[in-house]
Parts: structure tokens; C-alpha cells; sequence
């Protein structure tokens, strides 16, 4: 089983950091758009500013970050991502016990968090690549998914309860010291052997430097495809989260706990989806998980359109989340491993910042889009359009079979 497979002392620790920060920010699930909601009482727009203007201006600061990023140790800049969140992060309870929380600091954490995000990602995906053997690239990549998605299973019920408990900003701080404890959980780690890349011919800050991931991603067909494809899924399912907020807790007067409820307990997929990736893969190949797990994930969505008060709409809302994490859990390490085996290693941080960037502007836009739709219309509405126009994501997915590596990863025992 993918479970047994030993990666050493090292990347023991990297996991167990990131866990730790998992489960934080699980507690935290839709922290900031829960605080606008209930503690400063903003509307679908606002709600959905908050979620896409953060990411988007994110976004864009980490597009000068992403060389800087490639030609850094990458433990050193992970452990300063995490620091900088944990401090932006513990400006809010303070905000808040003082009267002065406004929605223009939720907006500035929002746009730090996001391009720390970013270049946490792209640094550690680095990290991780030289971490462990090419071989075990799919078997760690699945344990963060499993990890991720537990930790979204246990965090928001914990959160709703916390929050009914201790106030609107509890959560907030459970999230921020997760931060504090991953930056000390990579410290552990030790340095190693890792030296500073040191960057080759012109630059590393040129103009073409900032666009070295992007040309590699659209130079490759399939990267190029599943890029495309993943931006589009992705910012569809993501703009549902505050809109969903909304017609949850405002409209159909959800409580909290149920809210958390909602989206913990179908992650419960995110188990079964993870650690079945590795057989799938081995039995079926790459380009069938990506086809056929990749259409999979996109057809369920449509489903949250008619969640209705009550029991009925609290079962409708975890059945299709459950439909979606199963599908995107198993989908979602194979990808990461391909885009890293398909990567030379000079070019993995830009490459996944690039693809972490065009994520995050894609998620900003059909936020925005989503909320103004939904103001002009109603979130019901604007959740039905999302999961019509998802259905055609498929489309863009590979057609031809280019994804063998010249390398497949050896099964787990």
C-alpha cells in the first residue's frame, strides 16, 4: 500500500509541517469570507471582492517573486512564507478585540496570504523534487493530498463549533499559529546539502525571466492542455465558496456548524481518492486518470444549484462535494508528479508559479464575475451558470496519450 513506502527522516518532517498548517487552515476553512459575513455583514459583492481581488493582486505580486524564488534556497523561502502568513494572519484578532477590524484589512491579509501562498508552493514543490527520490514523487505527493483533505474533513466542524464557542476570529488564530508551527517544523529539517542555485547566462531578474514557467507550460501540449483545463475548473469551483456562503448562512439560514459540516464530512473522498491514485495510475495509466477522472470531476457541480433548506439541501450540498473530492483527490497527485517529472529542475519554481499565478487569477475572475452576477441576480443563480459552463471543461483536456515519463514510478509495496 502507498502507505508503507518509507521517505526518510527529512521529508517526514516536511510532511508533518504541512500537516500541521493543514489542519490550521482547516480549522480556518473560509475564515475571511465567514468574518465579512457575520462580523462586518457584507453582501455577494463584497463577500466575492474578498475572495477575488486577494488572490488576483496576489497573484500578480508573485510574478516578480517567481525568479527570486528559483535562485533562493527553497527551505529558506518556504519557512519565510510561513512566517510572513502567521504575522499578517495575527493581525486580525488583534483588529478585532481593539473595535478597529474593517474590510480593508481582510483585503490586504487576503492579497498577502495569497502571494505567500504562491511562492510557498513554488518553493516547495522544488523542495520536495530534490527531496526525494523521482520514484516517490506520486507516493508523497499523495500523502499532501490525503493530508490535505483529512484535514479539511476534521478542521471546519471544529472551526463551526469554535466559532458558536469563542467568537467570529477563533479559528483566525488557530490558523495563524499553524503557520508559526510549520516554519518550525521545516527549521527542523536542517539544511542539508542545499545550496543556492545559482542562475545561468543573463539575469534571473530579466523581463524574460518573469515568463521562463509560462513558455515551458505552453511549449508542452499536454502541460499546455491540463493547464488550461485547470484554471477553468478550478476558478469555477472555487467561485462557488462565497456564493455558496451566502445562500447558506444568509439566505437559508444555516447555522455555523452545519455550514462546516457541509464541506468536512465528503472530504472524507479526499482519503480514498488519494491513496487510490497510485494504484489507478498503475493499472490505467496516466492519460485515462486524466481524461476520464478529469471529466468526472466536472460534472457534479451543477448539483449545488438546487440545495434547498433543511436536512434535504444540507445532503444535497455533501453529496455533490463528496462526488468532486473523490475525483479531484485522485486527480490531483498524479497531475502535481507529471508537471514535475515534465519539469528540468531550473525551471521548477517558475513553472510552478506560473502555474499557481494563472490558478489564482482564474479563481479571482469567476469569483468576481460570480459575485457580481449574483448580486444583480441571486447566488442560486449565479451557481447554476457556474455549473453549466464547467461541463465544458472537459473539452479542453489531452487527447492523445503524452504522458508516459521516461521514468514511471515503481509500485509501493
Amino acid at each position: 500500500m502507498v502507505g508503507r513506502r518509507r521517505l526518510g527522516r527529512r521529508f517526514g518532517w516536511l510532511w508533518a509541517a504541512y500537516a500541521v498548517s493543514a489542519y490550521g487552515s482547516g480549522l480556518g476553512f473560509g475564515a475571511l469570507p465567514l468574518i465579512a459575513v457575520l462580523v462586518l455583514h457584507s453582501g455577494p459583492a463584497e463577500v466575492s471582492a474578498l475572495s477575488a481581488v486577494g488572490p488576483a493582486v496576489g497573484a500578480l505580486i508573485a510574478v516578480p517573486l517567481a525568479p527570486w524564488v528559483e535562485f533562493r534556497r527553497k527551505r529558506t523561502v518556504v519557512i519565510t512564507m510561513d512566517l510572513i502568513r502567521f504575522a499578517v494572519m495575527a493581525t486580525i484578532p488583534v483588529a478585532y478585540a481593539f473595535g478597529r477590524l474593517g474590510f480593508v484589512q481582510l483585503l490586504v491579509i487576503s492579497v498577502v496570504v495569497a502571494a505567500a501562498k504562491i511562492a510557498f508552493n513554488a518553493a516547495g514543490g522544488a523542495y520536495l523534487k530534490a527531496l526525494v527520490r523521482p520514484d516517490d514523487l506520486l507516493v508523497a505527493n499523495a500523502r499532501f493530498e490525503s493530508t490535505n483533505w483529512s484535514s479539511i474533513a476534521v478542521g471546519p466542524p471544529l472551526g463551526g463549533a469554535a466559532i458558536g464557542l469563542f467568537g467570529p476570529v477563533t479559528t483566525v488564530v488557530a490558523d495563524a499559529l499553524s503557520y508559526l508551527l510549520s516554519a518550525l517544523g521545516i527549521t527542523a529539517i536542517g539544511g542539508g546539502r542545499e545550496e543556492a542555485p545559482r542562475p545561468t547566462g543573463t539575469s534571473p531578474v530579466r523581463a524574460g525571466a518573469l515568463l521562463d514557467g509560462w513558455r515551458h507550460i505552453m511549449g508542452d501540449p499536454c502541460l499546455r492542455a491540463l493547464y488550461l483545463n485547470n484554471m477553468l475548473v478550478s476558478g469555477l469551483i472555487m467561485a462557488t465558496e462565497p456564493l455558496l456562503a451566502v445562500l447558506l448562512l444568509r439566505q437559508l439560514e444555516f447555522p455555523p456548524w452545519q455550514y462546516g459540516l457541509a464541506f468536512a464530512a465528503p472530504c472524507i473522498g479526499g482519503l480514498i481518492g488519494s491513496r487510490l491514485s497510485h494504484r489507478v495510475v498503475a493499472r490505467y495509466g496516466r492519460h485515462w486518470v486524466f481524461r476520464t477522472v478529469g471529466t468526472l470531476r466536472a460534472i457534479w457541480l451543477i448539483g449545488l444549484a438546487f440545495v434547498r433548506p433543511g436536512v434535504v439541501g444540507l445532503v444535497t450540498v455533501m453529496v455533490v462535494e463528496l462526488a468532486i473530492i473523490i475525483n479531484m483527490s485522485l486527480y490531483t497527485p498524479v497531475l502535481a508528479t507529471y508537471r514535475l517529472e515534465r519539469t528540468p529542475k531550473h525551471l521548477v519554481a517558475r513553472t510552478l508559479s506560473a502555474w499557481s499565478i494563472g490558478q489564482q487569477a482564474s479563481i479571482a475572475t469567476f469569483t468576481a464575475l460570480g459575485g457580481l452576477l449574483a448580486d444583480v441576480t441571486s447566488p442560486r443563480t449565479a451557481l447554476t451558470i457556474a455549473g453549466l459552463l464547467i461541463l465544458a471543461t472537459p473539452l479542453l483536456l489531452p487527447r492523445r496519450d503524452q504522458t508516459t515519463p521516461q521514468h514511471e514510478p515503481e509500485l509501493a509495496a
